[in-house]
């Protein structure tokens, strides 16, 4: 990118002849079956399966070299397109649901596809802005600056001469997309209504997640707005930059931004930097993402090094910001007791907030989840300082042991995993000798100073001041209300699951298959009797009632069968979530 724009020209824009931008889609039938196929070849490796117990001392990083499933399973993946490649990104943070070979393998996948046409492209272009290209751009790179799964860049100047980088949506892969992740729900939904691993790690709520997150990432709206929010909450950091959105010229497949000159994170770039600005720098990144984590309440899930760029004039650009996680300001708070705990070494806190988090299975272990996560955050603060020292690792572990124990942790834990081990292998790449724990130790009074001051700010007061004029003015009412009927005795209490209409139900049902059990029985009988009837050597006339009667019984026994395979559902295991009583 430190290449110089060539001077504005319409003639490296080529014209291509009119053309359908949509790929053709493969039939939906032969989509299913192709990916029942991979999932089926990978169901005895541990992979969408849960992790095995007595695997509970494995440490996520360690991979075994002569294994060479997870790298097949990463090229599978691949193959099966962009919704599989982003499945997989998301699949490297669940370290509670995916064996440790298999996560670092995903950690390692590459979403750089051949380029698309550029006839396609500018096909792609111009339907979004609804007028032909040279209308709005004065010259328009062909050849992209790069090609991911969901888009490729290229690199464009405006008819004011401002230089600007075009984020295109590849032609047809939104319609992929959606076609895949109705295929994957189906899939999810019936494995969780029939297995107990199903509700257990309920893969369609996972799959909901994912669905969300990827139909984001493709509207590119949305990925403008985290440009702009992003440009104001690091306003503070100058060693940071976030390239600003053109509004006019965005659209839900379009993305154009401003360029940014620089170059990526390579040894080359490094050398002819010096270690204490390169320290600068990854101390201004790291403050900066944990404010946008636990202050700001956004968590980008990919901070790494080939989203960076270091610019010409000596900063760090972030050059996508289509994955960001928002998070509600109590979850929020949390994950910051959790993390001060954490650093701190405080493992009884530190499992606390972790449980408060998540949500208690009917197999929870406790005792057992207490243990480990204490043990686990010992270990982290005794080898504080250590080069393989991780607060990223950490919280992915703490998720992996409450896989476990029968604890399922809020996906936000996992996401914040992932992001400080991409921030911490930026670090480890610009400025090794940096201590990452004390970076974040020594910027834990500032996050809890400013989130004390968002929550004494003027709208969280209001917001307070409502409720509390609310509480007051409606509690004499309903203290009178419920004074009133406990002295007419009309007080009454209502039980869920016991209301009549399903108690009822139940009942009807019970009865039902027990009246159709004695009618079945009764055919039966019927039939036996009506075959004994006449004596030996004789003709019996009843014959063809009684096979009558025996089809219809059968009819009726299957049919009574399969309606209780089928219909009658099970209770559901019984979950918690919030803070222990």
């Amino acid at each position: 990118m430190r290449d110089a724009l060539p001077a504005p020209s319409l003639s490296p824009i080529p014209r291509p002849a009119r053309a359908d931008a949509t790929s053709a889609q493969p039939n939906g039938l032969a989509r299913t079956g192709r990916i029942l196929r991979f999932l089926m070849r990978y169901r005895g490796t541990g992979v969408f399966t849960g992790l095995d117990l007595r695997s509970s001392a494995q440490i996520a990083g360690e991979v075994d070299v002569g294994d060479q499933r997870p790298e097949q399973f990463v090229k599978d993946l691949e193959a099966l397109g962009p919704t599989f490649i982003k499945l997989g990104q998301a699949l490297s943070t669940r370290t509670d649901l995916v064996p440790a070979p298999y996560v670092a393998a995903l950690t390692r996948m590459q979403s750089q596809v051949t380029p698309v046409e550029f006839d396609a492209i500018r096909t792609q272009v111009e339907c979004a802005l609804e007028r032909p290209i040279e209308e709005v751009f004065a010259w328009f790179d062909p050849a992209p600056l790069g090609s991911a799964s969901l888009a490729q860049v290229h690199r464009a100047r405006l008819l004011d001469g401002r230089p600007v980088a075009v984020k295109v949506q590849r032609p047809g892969v939104a319609e992929e997309v959606r076609q895949d992740l109705a295929v994957l729900d189906s899939i999810a939904t019936g494995v969780d209504h029939t297995t107990g691993l199903g509700q257990r790690v309920r893969f369609s709520d996972w799959v909901h997640e994912f669905r969300k997150a990827l139909v984001g990432e493709l509207d590119y709206t949305l990925e403008a707005a985290n440009l702009e929010r992003f440009s104001e909450h690091l306003a503070a950091y100058p060693d940071l930059l976030i390239p600003r959105p053109v509004w006019p010229l965005t659209r839900t497949r379009v993305l154009v931004m401003d360029l940014v000159n620089g170059d990526p994170l390579d040894a080359n770039v490094l050398a002819r930097v010096r270690p204490d600005a390169l320290e600068r720098l990854c101390e201004s990144l790291m403050r900066g993402y944990l404010d946008q984590m636990f202050v700001h309440g956004e968590i980008h899930a990919d901070p790494h090094p080939g989203n960076l760029l270091l610019t010409d004039d000596g900063r760090l650009a972030v050059i996508d910001l289509g994955m960001v996680v928002h998070v509600p300001p109590r979850q929020r708070t949390r994950l910051l007791k959790l993390m001060f705990s954490a650093v701190e070494g405080r493992g009884d806190d530190a499992a606390d907030e972790v449980i408060a988090l998540g949500t208690r299975l009917e197999t929870f272990d406790e005792e057992r989840y207490l243990r480990e996560s204490g043990q686990l955050i010992a270990r982290y603060a005794a080898h504080a300082g250590l080069k393989d020292h991780s607060e990223g690792r950490l919280m992915l572990d703490l998720t992996r042991i409450g896989a476990m124990c029968g604890l399922r942790t809020p996906p936000e834990l996992s996401l914040l995993g992932r992001t400080l081990l991409h921030l911490e292998g930026v670090c480890r790449l610009l400025a090794p000798q940096l201590n990452v724990q004390k970076v974040i130790e020594s910027h834990m009074p500032k996050m809890i100073t400013a989130q004390i001051k968002r929550s004494l700010s003027m709208p969280a007061l209001a917001v307070e001041a409502v409720e509390l004029q609310g509480l007051v003015q409606d509690a004499p009412r309903k203290l009178s209300s419920v004074l009133s009927l406990l002295a007419e005795n009309r007080l009454q209490v209502r039980i869920t699951g016991l209301q009549e209409s399903r108690l009822m139900e139940n009942l009807q049902k019970i009865a039902n298959r027990i009246a159709a059990g004695v009618v079945v029985a009764a055919l039966i009988l019927a039939s036996a009797m009506l075959l004994r009837g006449s004596g030996p050597g004789t003709t019996n006339r009843y014959e063809w009632l009684a096979l009558v009667l025996f089809l219809v019984a059968t009819a009726l026994g299957l049919a009574l069968v399969v309606s209780a395979l089928l219909r009658d559902r099970k209770a559901k295991p019984r979950e918690e979530r919030g803070p222990r009583t």
